[in-house]
């Protein structure tokens, strides 16, 4: 029986017409892998890897946030610095609750002055939007918020010839710097073309309106051989999406990031400035003051790490991680995300582990929860970097 009470996005056509076997993900019927020839989710992720993947990102969230006091309130959500962005600079940044734990993990988009697009997670939607609004509200700000989430759609293409195809379409889009943009004129109407991306890959991430998504498709990839076996570009649901993130180390919302979990525990430092108060803005964000006292009490008690495994049997969520070798036993952390590595070729895992257990290499074993284990040891992050390889 057809599934009416999700939603789609403006690429539902196009899934089904390239094979694509579709899912619920937080509310929406997306692709988690097609079963055209050459696909499934191990391929796809190699056609990543090693050409090109086209993914249908629309599910998240995109919100428009506009008006004289819209870099206060982004000042006050984020916990990066927002006023001292360019325009045409995105910036990634974490969304936190008085807790200093994580409503969301976003990237901010500064389109003008006073005009900025957010995109958050598509299972955080609704209550970043509500978010955004209290904000607003108890801070009497005049701004504008607009969820533009339906009205727009949103896809990525990364991989390592994909700046090669996009060349011979844009001078300007390959001249980018990494979590920079551009607005692009397509017929009468504007599209955002990003250098950002989720798979660890160089790439790009395009906003366009729902109503266009046809014509760019077209366009955009009309010489990359898409419904070819072989092809530049083909392609990729969410299975290979979330395998690419695993493997660039990257954190994803309900794993590495959540309501109760300790922002500075994440691996994300980068993007926390713990000075936002000292600023020219001057004011703290959200969940500052008790980020600050984590780190003045030496930090939280697990940091996320990598695990490299032995064999092939893959970890899962929520699987405890113990010390391993000689004298081990002792239960040192819990895993947040796993799988079997297809560039690789051994299962990886993110996990927070204890302090005292986090240095590169030591001895660790999963705890299956059937009477057996996994032997590994802990990993630095990102497992893979295209930059260096495997």
């Amino acid at each position: 029986m057809e599934r009416t009470n999700l939603l789609r996005t403006p690429l539902h056509k196009f899934h089904v017409e390239h094979g694509g076997k579709m899912v619920d993900f937080a509310g929406w019927e997306m692709p988690i892998l097609y079963s055209a020839p050459g696909a499934g989710i191990i391929a796809e992720h190699i056609q990543c890897r090693t050409s090109g993947g086209l993914f249908d990102v629309s599910h998240m969230g995109r919100v428009a946030i506009k008006g004289r006091h819209a870099r206060r309130l982004l000042e006050r959500v984020c916990t990066r610095r927002i006023s001292d962005m360019q325009t045409g600079q995105c910036r990634y940044s974490l969304a936190c609750n008085e807790q200093g734990g994580v409503h969301d993990d976003i990237i901010v988009y500064r389109m003008d002055d006073d005009d900025f697009l957010v995109v958050v997670n598509a299972s955080n939607r609704a209550k970043m939007l509500a978010h955004f609004e209290k904000v607003r509200t108890s801070g009497d700000l005049v701004c504008k918020i607009e969820d533009r989430t339906e009205s727009t759609a949103m896809v990525a293409i990364q991989g390592p010839k994909v700046m090669d195809l996009i060349s011979k379409m844009s001078r300007e889009i390959p001249t980018l710097k990494r979590y920079r943009f551009a607005v692009k004129n397509l017929v009468f109407l504007k599209i955002i073309v990003s250098r950002t991306g989720y798979t660890g890959e160089d790439g790009v991430e395009v906003i366009l309106p729902a109503n266009m998504v046809g014509m760019a498709l077209g366009m955009i990839l009309k010489d990359a051989g898409l419904d070819k076996e072989g092809g530049l570009i083909r392609p990729c649901g969410l299975g290979a999406r979330d395998s690419l993130r695993l493997e660039a180390g990257m954190p994803l919302y309900g794993h590495e990031l959540g309501e109760d979990i300790n922002a500075l525990a994440c691996g994300v430092d980068f993007a926390i400035a713990l000075d936002k108060d000292t600023a020219e803005l001057g004011e703290p964000f959200i969940g500052q003051e008790a980020l600050k006292r984590t780190r003045d009490a030496g930090g939280p008690p697990r940091k996320m790490v990598g695990l490299a495994l032995e064999g092939k049997r893959t970890a899962r969520q929520g699987m405890k991680v113990k010390l391993g070798g000689a004298g081990g036993g002792r239960e040192v952390g819990i895993v947040s995300s796993a799988c079997l590595s297809p560039t690789l070729g051994f299962p990886i895992a993110m996990a927070f582990i204890d302090k005292d257990a986090c240095a590169e290499d030591t001895a660790i074993e999963v705890d299956t929860g059937k009477d057996s284990v996994i032997p590994g040891k802990v990993a630095k992050l990102p497992f893979y970097n295209p930059t260096r390889g495997k």
